[in-house]
């Protein structure tokens, strides 16, 4: 097989093979001291591909290829149909500490490989790390034995998943090519399928925080992500959601865990609940445990009210050598010793935020990592206190800072400010869930 035919050929606009697929996929794979291919034509190949795009099948058989690069999990040990969820990410977005045990609680399990988080997104890993003892890093074994056992493990994705992903996302952030829906797709679909679930929901962010800006962009993701996952045999759906703002109004690891408590605890209900009760009800229907989501939606609520989804998130703490304390005493979390209110500047309207400057500012505090080998300070971040379309006075909070020490926690003053836009007019508050994608239609909601 020739690399330059193959880029020759994507350079005209034709569909490759499933060979020429997976002869590239392999050759991604492996580093170039061991016989991979070189680079720059992959990074050749990939802007090809940005320019003139794939078709179904094509896209199809690149995300299975990626998927079959390395480590595949076997999940049929686990009774019932394990299900997962995945976010395309954002800011605030805590959903993944909400699901797991609620849904879980209410007889589906949920075997899930998370991320960390790297620029203005937070990792799932990172914010259960700010639990004491809390160990992500279970063997295969250990993690499927827990999930047969409680029903539900948060754990890292292991080494060897998805290894020519790992290859072309590093090369399409430096190329210019991300903005490119089947290198996008079979990104993320080729890590979940690698991941093991047969059911999969899709939390697929759209706004000035997503990796699509507009809905019609994100619809467009999901429909292509969704296609992939079902014609590779799993059973896939996606929910359009908002990142216009922050999700929740906790952002920073430790924040975002207490958040994520409180609302299991029912002392605090928003967006980031109802988000959660969307896609939880949507997990409970692909796993078998409701017929609509309505049942999906009632079987959740009456979990978080009867206390089964907090006592499950104890479990699972429990389970991977975490301290449960936090569940009954949020204090027990990581704290910061600066805590100041960042006043808003003029009285107004919240018109608009800059979703990926805010996860920016969390980041420069140290709640999230420029680079891989970043140390997460897990005690840092902010708590909004208003949401598109509140009214606020001079003087008054837009956020409570959580900062390591006084230089740091004006520095995240400033910039909080500076992302949030006020206006002298009444704007509409945004609005949470834009469209449900199936492998038949998409319904606008």
């Amino acid at each position: 097989m020739n690399m330059v035919q193959i880029i020759e050929k994507k350079k005209l606009g034709q569909a490759l093979t499933a060979e020429e697929i997976g002869f590239f996929v392999k050759g991604a794979a492996k580093s170039e001291e061991d016989g991979g291919l070189p680079r720059y034509q992959l990074a050749a190949l990939l802007m090809a591909i940005r320019l003139n795009g794939m078709d179904r099948e094509e896209t199809k058989l690149l995300t299975l290829a990626m998927t079959h690069s390395g480590d595949v999990v076997d999940l049929s040990s686990i009774p019932g149909i394990p299900v997962d969820k995945h976010s395309t990410g954002g800011v605030g977005d805590t959903t993944t500490l909400v699901l797991a045990p609620l849904v879980a609680a209410c007889g589906v399990p949920v075997a899930k490989m998370s991320g960390r988080g790297l620029g203005h997104t937070g990792g799932t890993l990172d914010k259960l790390e700010s639990i004491r003892g809390f160990d992500v890093s279970l063997s295969q074994e250990r993690f499927l034995e827990q999930v047969r056992t409680i029903g539900c493990a948060v754990i890292g994705q292991t080494a060897n998943l998805a290894p020519a992903d790992k290859t072309l996302y590093a090369l399409r952030d430096v190329t210019a090519t991300v903005d490119s829906l089947p290198l996008i797709a079979s990104s993320i679909v080729s890590k979940k399928l690698a991941s093991g679930a047969q059911a999969i929901v899709l939390d697929v962010k759209t706004g000035a925080g997503a990796l699509m800006h507009t809905t019609e962009d994100s619809i467009a993701l999901a429909q292509t992500m969704v296609r992939i996952g079902c014609d590779a045999g799993r059973n896939m759906v996606a929910l359009v959601t908002d990142m216009g703002e922050p999700l929740g109004s906790h952002v920073g690891n430790a924040l975002e865990v207490k958040e994520a408590i409180d609302v299991l605890a029912g002392r605090t209900q928003g967006p980031l609940l109802t988000v959660a009760l969307e896609l939880g009800a949507r997990m409970l229907v692909l796993g078998g445990a409701a017929k609509d989501v309505p049942e999906g939606k009632a079987k959740m609520e009456a979990a978080l009210h009867s206390g089964a989804g907090l006592a499950k998130l104890k479990e699972m703490i429990i389970a991977q050598g975490g301290d449960p304390t936090c569940c009954e005493d949020v204090s027990a979390l990581p704290q910061a010793p600066v805590v100041v209110p960042c006043p808003a500047t003029e009285n107004g309207y919240i018109a608009a935020m800059d979703t990926v400057g805010l996860g920016n500012a969390a980041q420069q505090m140290g709640a999230g990592r420029t680079t891989a080998e970043d140390v997460i300070d897990p005690a840092v971040g902010f708590v909004m206190q208003v949401r598109i379309g509140d009214r606020i006075a001079a003087g008054e909070p837009l956020a409570i800072v959580h900062a390591r020490n006084e230089v740091s926690a004006r520095e995240a003053v400033c910039a909080i400010q500076r992302c949030v836009q006020l206006t002298g007019v009444p704007v509409a508050p945004c609005k949470l869930i834009h469209a449900f994608v199936s492998s038949e239609s998409v319904e606008r909601l």
